[in-house]
């Protein structure tokens, strides 16, 4: 990536944390058009300069779009989630988003473990595992896995654009200057 590319990116990343943490929504005003913006660079950039080809770039947001798209179906994840991740692979391409995200879900764990913490709904967590396994644990096909919603009480909601933002960046900060 260009460091033109990164300085954009991490804009766009920054706000995103910090509008999803204040109002829990990351905006589409945000995403579609730093989508946008990340097949333009892309296209127009050169190689040589870290720019990704117009079906390459497209590749990676087609690619971050679908990647977490079992966590929104299960509603574990916005679909603002979803679109921010669509507009980083648009930015990133389709093997970096894959990296990106392995990096993402272990920033959302961490923070997920200290939202848990801080609130003191460790016990309320685990009740809610522990039940999510048993029902998976049963295996009948005539039993519906539980949601976020189907759960007497949820350990909390999570801005989870913070996790998508900080594991973008320690991936950037990583492989550009690591």
């Amino acid at each position: 990536m260009h460091i033109l590319q990164i300085a954009i990116l991490t804009g766009l990343l920054l706000f995103a944390a910090w509008h999803d943490s204040r109002h829990h929504r990351i905006p589409n005003a945000l995403v579609f058009p730093g989508a946008v913006i990340g097949v333009l660079l892309n296209s127009l950039l050169p190689h040589d300069m870290g720019g990704l080809d117009i079906l390459t770039s497209l590749a990676g947001l087609g690619v971050g779009l679908i990647i977490l798209l079992p966590l929104y179906l299960l509603r574990a994840l916005g679909a603002g989630d979803i679109k921010l991740m669509a507009m980083i692979g648009a930015f990133a391409g389709p093997v970096s988003i894959l990296m990106i995200t392995v990096y993402v879900l272990l920033a959302g764990g961490v923070l997920a473990i200290g939202v848990v913490l801080v609130r003191g709904k460790l016990a309320k967590l685990m009740d809610n595992f522990r039940f999510m396994l048993l029902m998976r644990l049963a295996g009948s096909t005539s039993i519906n896995l539980p949601t976020t919603e189907t759960i007497d009480q949820s350990a909390g909601k999570l801005p989870y654009g913070v996790a998508i933002a900080t594991g973008t960046l320690i991936y950037l900060t990583k492989t550009h200057w690591g």
